[in-house]
């Protein structure tokens, strides 16, 4: 893409922030939407909880990339977080897509954040974007948080979703976390370690978003993964090797439970999500094994 106007929501959040990095090196315009009053020209107000975007903001974007939302794993699943989670996802997608659709001259893409907890549970069995949507909290919230983009599709306005894993980095997300116990030795499988975690890293991460953005014709969902999701069990090891540390505390399931509560099932659960369509729009992984992609973050 030639060096254009793209507006980013969730630039502060760490998929987010590191697209508009890689952007804005590449010389494009970065449009950060914003939820207090604009310090600066780049900067865009919105309140996604209350349905508004200063949609003036957004003209002459080429591209509007929608990842805002609250952080899954940042508290335990109450009823009043899970209201948070769904409302900033939900209620944020509508109103940018309401915003886009409305734009007398739209933009080319509109790239919206979704999460491979569309799936479920899968167990050992291997999922791609033909995939029906699983069952409970995350399911419904991804159905739901995909659904609320369709007026952006309705206005002719080419529409992606990104089914993204868990995402390698030491910057957050879950491997924020698990980075600093392995490394203090401290670190093992969780449960029995036999369930699938579907990763991929932050560079490849960004490097997916921006071939979605730039392949004219690719719309609907991608799941954003490496080709090769590995069990819990495999990726203790992999730590282990890669830190140099040993991996001898296995969380065991009932103590996850009782720290996490609900967003356990979330944990210990199997997510064998495959890539299938992004690899067959012509998409290449740089770090596509787990060694990689670990010592691509450290």
């Amino acid at each position: 893409m030639e060096p254009s106007r793209i507006a980013v929501a969730g630039a502060s959040g760490l998929i987010g922030g590191a697209l508009a990095r890689s952007l804005a090196a590449d010389g494009h315009e970065v449009v950060r939407l914003v939820r207090r009053p604009p310090r600066t020209k780049d900067e865009v107000r919105w309140d996604p909880e209350a349905g508004r975007v200063d949609a003036a903001g957004l003209a002459g974007c080429e591209a509007v990339v929608n990842l805002a939302g609250a952080g899954v794993g940042d508290s335990r699943w109450t009823d009043t977080y899970k209201a948070r989670i769904r409302s900033s996802r939900v209620l944020g997608t509508r109103a940018l897509a309401e915003a886009v659709a409305g734009l007398e001259t739209k933009p080319r893409v509109f790239v919206n954040g979704s999460a491979m907890g569309y799936y479920g549970e899968t167990g050992e069995r291997a999922v791609d974007e033909s995939a029906p949507p699983g069952e409970g909290f995350l399911p419904e919230l991804c159905v739901e948080w995909e659904g609320a983009a369709a007026p952006a599709q309705e206005a002719g306005v080419r529409t992606v979703f990104t089914r993204t894993g868990l995402v390698v980095s030491r910057a957050g997300g879950a491997w924020g976390r698990l980075f600093p116990l392995f490394r203090a030795g401290l670190g093992g499988r969780l449960g029995d370690g036999r369930q699938y975690w579907s990763f991929i890293s932050l560079h490849d991460e960004v490097a997916a978003i921006r071939h979605l953005m730039d392949t004219d014709g690719l719309s609907g969902p991608f799941n954003l993964t490496a080709p090769q999701p590995l069990t819990n069990r495999e990726i203790t090891a992999a730590m282990g090797r890669v830190l140099h540390r040993p991996t001898l505390f296995p969380v065991p399931a009932p103590v996850l439970r009782s720290v996490l509560g609900e967003m356990a099932g979330d944990v210990l659960g199997s997510a064998r999500v495959v890539p299938k369509r992004l690899l067959e729009s012509g998409f290449t992984f740089a770090f596509p094994d787990i060694d990689g992609a670990l010592k691509a973050a450290l």
